[in-house]
């Protein structure tokens, strides 16, 4: 739950080499992979570079910076090209398709991820909530874009709250889930999609075909 990747050049200091944003990334999440994400240090991540702090610095203010890169890769996976024929397919068939790209995307390293979060939501991180609940808000937005979902109105308005309580649901199950291809997971989408759509079918009726005229608001 991250904005996408700031894409800048290595700005390389006198001295020390060059590296790059991904460099960082893939690099504190092999650091997190051995010591945990609370014990990932900007010195060590530094060290295990093999470049000053300051080269760090040029690309992220901090580890939570970090962090966000990590789950803008994500972002990404969620919101790359679909499949052909993708916007003929049911909405909750496209909705779990770009939600499990999310997950997938995070799946090797799904326990430094979770501790990312946890550390996101430490007491004494009250700095890192509010962005939170903005780049959450913004996942979902990105979510139902994707997904073609174009109503609007109170339509929208109730995908919006249902898409958001979906998420955090699956988030917390993915977050236990040890199964072979995160199967728990994707039968809990499976599950909580389907009750969704039917829910929404009695609320609202069918929804708009993708590229359909919006119905107006109210």
């Amino acid at each position: 739950m991250a904005p996408l990747r700031d894409k800048q050049k290595p700005r390389a200091r006198r001295g020390s080499r060059a590296v790059s944003a991904d460099e960082i990334v893939d690099a504190a999440i092999a650091l997190a992979g051995t010591v945990g994400w609370d014990g990932v240090r900007l010195r060590l991540l530094a060290e295990r570079l093999g470049v000053p702090m300051p080269e760090l610095l040029a690309h992220f203010r901090d580890l939570d910076a970090i962090a966000d890169a990590w789950f803008g890769r994500a972002w990404e996976a969620m919101l790359a090209p679909p499949p052909e024929g993708f916007a003929s397919w049911p909405g909750k068939k496209r909705l779990r398709h770009l939600i499990l790209r999310w997950f997938d995307a995070l799946a090797r390293h799904r326990r430094v991820s979770v501790e990312m979060i946890r550390e996101k939501l430490y007491p004494s991180h009250p700095h890192h909530w509010v962005p939170m609940i903005f780049n959450l808000s913004r996942t979902i937005h990105w979510l139902r874009d994707a997904a073609i979902l174009d109503a609007g109105g109170r339509r929208r308005q109730v995908e919006e709250i249902g898409l958001t309580l979906l998420f955090l649901a699956a988030l917390a199950v993915w977050a236990r889930d040890e199964t072979p291809n995160q199967e728990r997971t994707r039968a809990f989408l499976d599950r909580a999609l389907a009750r969704g759509d039917r829910l929404m079918v009695r609320l609202y009726g069918a929804a708009p075909p993708p590229g359909g005229p919006v119905p107006p608001s109210g």
